[in-house]
This record gives structure tokens, sequence and C-alpha cells, in this order.
């Protein structure tokens, strides 16, 4: 882990540093979580920022790992600041609900909430967007340095974490993650994911983390560029039917 850190400072300071503040955050968190007892549907307020700053913890750090091999410092500087605007903007405003007490997404009940709610959802779609062009270049460019297996594992691992991003419009347009029922039900520890509806989280979270998770095991594990293509491809089918199955108001699971 320290060689992983000592690299990625030199891969992206920016981010590197980003994601030490992030992960301080989230510890603070934690920390709040243990010392209040304001809740939010259900679950104590400060569990959701938590669980936000660290995964943008894994996600600043993923990309500034990744981003380097582009040899494209002017795109990827463009990019850093990019992200640590909008989710230092998202981080501030989740954990400063979570302080009142209020939700932060799907918050419309009055004209400023309605506002914020807003404006995080079209910075998080160019975020997005962006993300997906930095992954166009994966694809467009060649890289003889580095095995053929792990740039495939690059390229579909933002492929799919940008799919799933914006499988989140489906939780927008609802104003709600749940189906079947309403947010705030029973739900496993940590992640709250619903126990007894369905619950569109769960393929947001799996969907995204083919960022890391298809990179490593092309590079560790897989090696050839087929067994990721299939890899990829069965993956896209696993959360594709986990969000079948929340769509049609069943629970991950069911306890």
């Amino acid at each position: 882990m320290k060689a992983f850190l000592q690299e990625l400072a030199l891969r992206n300071r920016a981010f590197y540093g980003f994601g030490w503040l992030c992960l301080a955050s989230a510890l603070v968190c934690a920390l709040l979580i243990g010392v209040t007892d304001t809740q939010v549907l259900g679950i104590n307020a400060w569990i959701k920022p938590m669980k936000f700053f660290l995964s943008t913890t894994i996600f600043v750090w993923t990309m500034g790992w990744l981003l380097v091999h582009l040899k494209s410092p002017r795109a990827v500087n463009m990019y850093t600041w990019m992200v640590i605007l909008v989710f230092s903007f998202e981080l501030v405003y989740i954990a400063a609900q979570a302080g009142l007490g209020e939700l932060s997404h799907f918050n419309i009940s009055t004209g400023f909430h309605a506002t914020m709610w807003s404006l995080m959802g079209t910075l998080i779609a160019i975020l997005t967007l962006w993300t997906g062009y930095m992954g166009f270049l994966f694809f467009r460019k060649s890289f003889p340095e580095l095995p053929a297996a792990y740039v495939w594992g690059i390229r579909l691992g933002i492929l799919l974490f940008v799919i799933f991003a914006f499988e989140g419009m489906l939780m927008g347009q609802r104003l709600a993650h749940s189906v079947g029922g309403a947010d705030g039900s029973d739900g496993l520890p940590i992640v709250n994911w619903s126990t007894k509806f369905g619950d569109l989280r769960v393929a947001h979270f799996m969907g995204m983390h083919a960022l890391q998770i298809l990179p490593f095991v092309s590079y560790y594990l897989l090696k050839r560029v087929p067994f990721v293509i299939l890899f990829a491809i069965a993956y896209l089918a696993w959360v594709s039917f986990v969000l079948m199955q929340a769509l049609g108001g069943n629970p991950f699971l069911a306890w």
C-alpha cells in the first residue's frame, strides 16, 4: 500500500491530496456517527456522507492511477480539477445537509433545495460525460508499453462505470432509490440497501466499481484480451440482472 501511495503521489498530486482529504473527512463522519443521534430516513445522518467521502477517495485515486498512461498532461489536468471542484461542491452540501438532519438527494421541498438538487445532477452528469471522454481517449490511443489485457480492462472498466453512473438518472427521475416501497425501510448494514423492496443503488454501486474491478482482474488474473472481454460481458449481465431485480421491486438480499 505504501508503494502504491508513493507512486500515486507522483502520478497525480492533486488527486492524491484530495483523496486524503476525503478519507480524513470520512473518518470525521465515522466519529460523528458514534456521538450523534440525528437521523435521516431511519439511519444516522452521517452514514451517507461517510460513504460518499470514501467512494470519492476510491474514485479519484483510481483515476489518478490510470490517467497517467494517456500521456496527455493538459487533458488530465483539466479533468482532475473539474472532478475536484464537482465533488467538493457535492460533498460539502451532503455533509451540510446531514448536519441539519435533512435529505441532500431527491430533496425538492423548497426552491433552494430544488435548485441544489438540480445543480448536483447537472454537475455529476458533466463529470460522468467527461469521464466517458477520458475513456474514449483510452480506446483511441495505443499503449504498447502496457499489457493488452490491462488496457482493455481499463477501457471496459471506464465504459461500465459511465453506463451505471447514468443509471443514477433512474433514481433522479423517481426522486427515490426504492422500488415497491418508500425509502428508509430496513436495510443492510452500512450500505443500507433495502431488504424489503427493490433498491436501485445496488446496481449503481456494483456497476460503477467496474472501474476498479476490471483493471485489477485484467492485470493480475485474466491476462488475455478475450478473457477480459468475456468477463466484462458477464459482469454487465450480472449488474443488469441486479438492476432488473430492483426494478421488479425485489430486494438484493431479503432478511
